[in-house]
């Protein structure tokens, strides 16, 4: 039987703290991490080297913090440690499906992450371990979304894969709006020009400036990382 060859080499994976939910209202289910981790580490069977950037909103978002009266960078470093446990939990769901993880914050937490350096973060992509992100760029103001436009250059990544809830980027969101339309491609240009919610403004126009193609898609249809990866049509490209 032929050896499957993946469309990219090395990809970003962005997740967002509430795939880690599962059927929570808050916090991270345990099931639903191990489940995650076992699709991953499907592409990474493939030879695929795989850096992960996650959010923290299933604990807490600094702009519902800021929203609430708090200072926005008192918000957002709040937020910001919230990922660092879901990269803790991640990590721990991954070593268990039998791969070596590296979890990296942007914040200096020596007991629980390594420090961003990146040709270390190269390195250990190159020796087929997964690396975690979080802390995002380890400043207030600054999404997780661009962390993950930034960091995804700074490795050469050549794709980021966003993982979301609907099944790609729409016209209006599809939970709400059962008129949306669904686009199956769209230009970084589009995206910015019809204010589409798939990264926020400054991540796109990172991906653009550099020509770093984007797919969004739907986390919750089990597979769909690694048809993604091997570059089946699904979601939607955003170059």
């Amino acid at each position: 039987m032929p050896k499957i060859k993946p469309e990219y080499e090395r990809v970003l994976l962005k997740l967002s703290g509430e795939s880690l939910l599962g059927d929570l209202s808050y916090g991270i289910d345990v099931r639903t991490a191990a489940s995650i981790a076992d699709e991953i580490k499907e592409i990474h069977d493939l030879g695929v080297q795989i850096a992960i950037m996650i959010g923290g909103g299933n604990i807490f978002r600094g702009i519902s913090g800021t929203e609430a009266g708090m200072d926005r960078a008192s918000a957002d470093y709040m937020g910001l440690l919230a990922t660092i446990i879901n990269g803790i939990a991640l990590q721990d769901a991954l070593e268990r499906s039998g791969v070596f993880t590296r979890h990296i914050s942007a914040i200096d937490v020596k007991a629980v992450a390594e420090p961003f350096t990146r040709q270390r973060v190269i390195r250990h992509l190159e020796k087929r371990r997964i690396v975690i992100f979080t802390a995002g760029i380890g400043s207030p103001y600054f999404t997780t979304d661009t962390a993950a436009a930034l960091r995804a250059l700074e490795i050469r990544a050549q794709v980021i894969l966003k993982a979301t809830k609907v099944d790609g980027v729409y016209s209006a969101d599809p939970l709400v709006d059962p008129s949306a339309k669904k686009f199956t491609s769209i230009s970084y240009m589009d995206v910015l020009k019809k204010g589409l919610k798939v990264m926020d403004a400054t991540a796109v126009s990172l991906c653009q400036e550099n020509d770093l193609p984007i797919i969004v898609f739907n986390l919750k249809k089990r597979g769909n990382i690694k048809r993604a990866v091997l570059g089946n049509k699904i979601g939607t490209k955003v170059s």
